[in-house]
């Protein structure tokens, strides 16, 4: 017979049980609304820093003195941060939780934003780039992860509304930067340091999730089978699979692509005639026209086996924009800045591969640590030589003629980071055929 005492215990144990359930599903449920607020808000912030330097380019040079090539190492800032600074991220996310790096990514953001202004110096204003810049690398390396982890049925959707929300931050800062300074009194100093209260609103929906050590902090999508695979999981050996490869040049080049149309495609529009306000809002069409085709491009691809098509259009509104920057910059303006903003559509369409190119949530951690890694690795000169370029043929024919070529080389590999392989199978595949 079982004793009464016996009894009692197995009872308060079922109780304990059906309370503890309860008590995490409750917890999961508020998380996961913070998890998208979190990753809207997050993605609003991870390119001001950079399209709101483009807009003032010219009086941030007059204002610390800056030659074309120094400008042109400003704009080589932001890959080589997030080369640098992306790769730890995994490493991060695994020790304090992939929430705790974004959230101190956004802090990272909202004080180098406060502080580069007013340095007062070149280097000074390089240190404060490159402290918001590290919080952008982690973040972007981040943000596929915690898609994959939280929403691993809706890859394509989360990516979309992450993305388009990185585009409309994208383009509210080239759009607004200029009259919000003129506002603050002409000021640029004022008008890059107003960025920092975005970042600093992003930190709040993190800090929960930091204090919530459930799967918000662990980095898993309820339930936590995902991050407990990860953990028996063997290394992958990413650097064997071709698809890995494949993506990350495709990253870098359309990164080389982004980076300088973001810092250099306004002064374009600038020395060809077009007003300091005209020229931001250019920009800003080209970076808007993120918006609804971010949240277009990962929904399409994740419904087609390959995406390559995808790629190929792109790269054909690419070549059509450079052509008429090149020719007529200043009468074919709107439709230049259109065509580009559609080519610049690369990047949503790169994160989007990265969660189909694994299996796992490691191995998307992995992957995408290389490919964003590796890729700005590769466009770290780009917009340094485009600057050396136009300082020293005195105008942009050159710099618009490498942009078009390299969309060559970026068609032909995103076509091969679009197969329907991933980098699991293509790591073991090498394995097995070394042994």
């Amino acid at each position: 017979m079982v004793s009464e005492k016996t009894r009692t215990r197995t009872t308060t144990e079922k109780t304990a049980d059906t309370t503890g359930t309860a008590e995490s599903t409750a917890p999961r449920a508020w998380a996961i609304r913070l998890v998208v607020v979190g990753i809207v808000l997050s993605a609003l912030n991870l390119r001001p820093a950079i399209t709101s330097l483009g807009a003032l380019l010219e009086e941030v040079r007059d204002g610390l003195g800056m030659s074309g090539g120094v400008a042109g190492l400003l704009t080589s800032v932001p890959p080589l941060c997030f080369a640098a600074f992306g790769v730890m991220a995994p490493r991060l996310a695994r020790r304090f939780g992939p929430a705790a790096v974004v959230c101190a990514g956004m802090a990272a953001i909202a004080a180098g934003l406060l502080i580069r202004p007013y340095a007062g110096s070149t280097a000074g204003f390089l240190a404060g780039s490159a402290l918001a810049l590290m919080g952008v690398a982690v973040s972007n390396v981040l943000m596929p992860v915690i898609v994959k982890h939280w929403f691993p049925d809706r890859v394509g959707s989360m990516t979309g509304l992450y993305s388009m929300a990185l585009a409309l931050g994208t383009s509210a800062a080239a759009a607004v930067t200029v009259p919000v300074t003129g506002a603050l009194g002409g000021d640029w100093r004022s008008g890059l340091a107003v960025w920092a209260v975005l970042a600093a609103v992003a930190v709040l929906p993190w800090i929960p999730l930091v204090r919530h050590r459930g799967p918000a902090s662990a980095g898993d999508a309820p339930p936590r089978r995902p991050h407990a695979r990860a953990e028996r999981s063997p290394a992958l050996r990413i650097t064997r699979s071709r698809t890995a490869w494949a993506l990350a040049v495709f990253f870098g080049l359309q990164a080389t692509a982004a980076y300088v149309t973001m810092g250099w495609m306004a002064q374009i529009f600038r020395d060809a005639g077009v007003s300091a306000g005209t020229a931001g809002v250019l920009l800003a069409v080209t970076m808007v026209m993120g918006v609804p085709l971010a949240f277009v491009i990962p929904r399409l691809a994740t419904r087609l086996p390959q995406q390559g098509p995808i790629v190929v259009a792109l790269g054909v509104c690419g070549l059509a924009g450079y052509a008429g920057l090149y020719f007529a910059p200043a009468g074919g303006a709107w439709a230049w800045a259109l065509l580009l903003g559609v080519s610049n559509c690369a990047f949503p369409l790169a994160l989007t591969m990265v969660g189909m190119r694994a299996r796992t949530g490691a191995g998307v951690a992995q992957l995408s640590a290389f490919a964003q890694s590796t890729g700005y690795l590769i466009s770290i000169p780009g917009p340094l030589l485009v600057g050396v370029l136009y300082q020293h043929s005195g105008g942009w024919g050159l710099p618009i003629a490498l942009m078009a070529a390299l969309m060559l080389p970026q068609m032909a590999v995103g076509v091969l980071a679009g197969r329907d392989r991933t980098v699991e199978d293509e790591a073991a595949e090498a394995d097995r055929a070394t042994r």
